[in-house]
């Protein structure tokens, strides 16, 4: 992967000391639109790219049109210039247009200018507006927020935040730009988190008006994107983001969720200049676009991670943004850890993350649970920003390969999953450039008087059905046997024609598959947990059913000293 080489240190050293006159180099290199032109979608256009040493990108790309067309915007840093035709023109007239310009040697690559969309799933029929999710909770959680929805959620629990947030809530020095319909900035658990450097939180790319605030409630993809990367946590206060980053708001998808591709690129490339750490993109189905591609390679140059939503086309090739080579792709996963039944796959998949059912602010100051991939991203990007928080001399390059070296494998295929499901506690707490290992095994081969000398097992048969009628899982409980616990083996043997998963508990709870200290979910019903003891431990065993049915065996295996 290409990699910037510069430190987030330093690079916003530099920033910072730029001050105002950086805040006028961000839009610098965006000429404003010509008045009245539409916002959101522009089907009528026409991207024209240029060399990189034309002076006057108006004046180059106007001498080569006909008289019924104009240039309508133009973008000096990423050189190219949007071309309005007559409404109605054939398709045989914008092929003549572009044959024209294309016989010109400055210019380098016209397309239209295509619609990119939010990338949320449609809701499932169970969900109804302002109801949150039911309770879940992680695993004896580390670090508990006091915000009252943390209950009702599951994300940052099932992505390990507990364990990132006793090192980190996140620094607000660290900023994220949501590529996205515009933040309500000014909602109770967006305020404070929200970076007050920039006129607004943000700017606009959809109506040039230059405030992102939503134009109306039901533009609420990016605030509800926004709150899932970095609500208020521990602020006493509606739900848990997953950071306590700053924000930015870069409006580039109107109300009806739609955006141009130039909108994009501009808000894309407003977003590095603004000194963004981490650029979030949960939009996607414009396609494979020369101007996209160098808006990407443009903001990563500038040291920005870019991340951005697979897509929701239910088992289809990751769509762009996501699948440029500079762009870190994110499917999505349910509760259970599984994928996500709506997620685009594929080998440019590289992170999974929860995007099903997420809870987070929509406007008016008020909380929803949507699903997508646009959900899963920003729980990376939320993700990254802690990694960043607690690692800030990672470059945007470090920072993407922590990201996968840190992930958990759930048993899913690499088109699936990528690297695994991004684990925050992994990544802030590894060092970068070192494998985690937050529970190793014991030692397979005990020594002889060390630990070993006393065994004792026990086993248990049970049988689960198939369909929707079957039961879904077994649970039992285990109180340790020998005198000197040291270590365990819990091992499930079931039919070969099955998937059973094996879940476990240390202090004799029942398991869940949300809520369990130990987890083995192969592709199959041969699954195996070891575990080291103290003494004071107490098994409580979940073997769960998710396909096929049969007898199943579950055996244990506890060593003393």
């Amino acid at each position: 992967m290409p990699d910037d080489n510069r430190s987030h240190m330093n690079r916003r050293s530099i920033l910072e000391a730029a001050g105002a006159f950086g805040a006028i180099l961000g839009l610098g290199g965006v000429t404003s639109a010509t008045p009245g032109r539409e916002p959101g979608p522009k089907e009528d256009e026409l991207i024209v790219g240029v060399d990189s040493d034309v002076s006057d990108i108006e004046a180059a790309v106007r001498s080569k049109l006909p008289t019924d067309a104009n240039v309508v915007h133009t973008n000096e840093t990423l050189g190219y210039a949007s071309v309005e035709l007559p409404d109605g023109a054939s398709i045989q007239a914008k092929e003549n247009v572009q044959r024209t310009l294309m016989d010109a040697n400055e210019v380098q690559y016209t397309e239209d200018n295509v619609t990119y969309e939010a990338l949320e799933a449609e809701p499932l029929e169970s969900e109804t507006d302002g109801e949150t999710a039911g309770a879940q909770g992680g695993a004896s959680p580390l670090y508990t927020p006091n915000d009252p929805d943390f209950g009702s959620q599951y994300a940052p629990q099932q992505v390990n935040c507990e364990e990132a947030w006793e090192e980190t809530l996140g620094d607000p020095d660290v900023t994220i730009s949501i590529v996205d319909q515009g933040i309500q900035y000014d909602h109770p658990n967006l305020a404070e988190n929200m970076d007050d450097s920039v006129s607004n939180n943000g700017e606009d790319f959809v109506d040039a008006d230059g405030d992102p605030y939503p134009g109306e409630a039901s533009e609420n993809h990016g605030t509800h994107v926004g709150g899932i990367a970095a609500g208020g946590t521990d602020n006493g206060t509606g739900h848990a983001g997953i950071s306590n980053c700053s924000l930015l708001s870069a409006r580039a998808l109107g109300s009806g969720g739609g955006g141009s591709l130039s909108d994009i690129a501009d808000a894309v490339q407003w977003s590095a200049d603004q000194g963004a750490d981490i650029i979030n993109m949960s939009l996607g189905g414009g396609g494979e676009t020369d101007l996209m591609r160098q808006a990407c390679e443009y903001a990563q140059s500038q040291g920005s991670l870019l991340v951005a939503a697979a897509g929701n086309d239910s088992g289809s090739p990751v769509s762009y943004p996501a699948a440029y080579d500079t762009v870190l792709a994110v499917s999505s996963l349910d509760e259970g850890e599984t994928l996500s039944d709506f997620s685009n796959v594929g080998p440019k998949i590289e992170l999974a993350a929860p995007g099903g059912d997420v809870l987070s602010t929509i406007p008016f100051d008020d909380y929803d649970t949507f699903s997508g991939t646009s959900m899963a991203s920003p729980v990376v990007v939320g993700v990254a920003g802690l990694t960043l928080s607690a690692w800030p001399s990672l470059s945007n390059g470090e920072l993407r390969t922590h990201l996968k070296e840190t992930a958990v494998d759930i048993g899913l295929d690499a088109t699936e999953q990528g690297s695994g499901r991004v684990d925050a506690g992994n990544a802030v707490t590894t060092e970068p450039g070192t494998t985690p290992d937050p529970d190793p095994d014991p030692d397979p081969d005990p020594e002889p008087g060390d630990c070993g000398d006393e065994v004792n097992t026990a086993s248990a048969d049970g049988q689960l059905s198939g369909g929707w009628w079957g039961n879904p899982s077994d649970s039992y409980t285990y109180t340790l046997k020998t005198a000197n616990p040291c270590s365990a083996t819990v091992s499930l043997e079931g039919p070969e024609t099955a998937d059973f998963d094996l879940y476990l508990t240390l202090d004799g709870r029942t398991p869940t598959q949300q809520d369990y200290d130990e987890r083995s979910a192969s592709g199959d019903s041969t699954e195996s947990i070891d575990v080291d003891l103290s003494g004071d431990e107490e098994f409580g065993i979940l073997v769960s059913r998710y396909s096929g049915s049969g007898s199943y065996t579950v055996n244990i295996e506890e060593l003393g000293k």
